[in-house]
């Protein structure tokens, strides 16, 4: 697998993986967001995932559920493979709050 690389000004390579083109996903979301909310997507938001990702948390609505705050089935399932791995158990706190369970997982990887 050959790895493109750009040179920088201090002549190190470049690491613009991060600058990834945004998703259907993300757009549909978006789209859906902004029509609902009778907003637009400036064009810097659509320039990539992040930028994008950024914009759908801003604007996004609130999730009055008492579930909101919980970490998504993903995360969770993320966490414990991690726990397996590294023989850690995960904090009980994690499973109520998405944010500790981010926390912990940064942590722990």
């Amino acid at each position: 697998m050959a790895q493109h690389t750009q040179s920088t000004a201090l002549g190190g390579p470049s690491n613009d993986y991060h600058l990834l083109p945004v998703t259907d996903r993300q757009m549909r979301y978006a789209r859906a967001i902004a029509k609902q909310s009778a907003l637009e997507i400036p064009v810097e938001a659509q320039r990539d995932r992040k930028s994008m990702s950024a914009w759908i948390s801003a604007h996004k609505p609130h999730d009055p559920s008492p579930f909101a705050n919980y970490p998504t089935g993903k995360q969770v399932a993320f966490a414990e493979r991690i726990s397996r791995s590294k023989r850690r158990p995960i904090p009980s706190e994690c499973f109520r709050d998405k944010h500790a369970m981010s926390i912990w997982i940064d942590r722990n990887k």
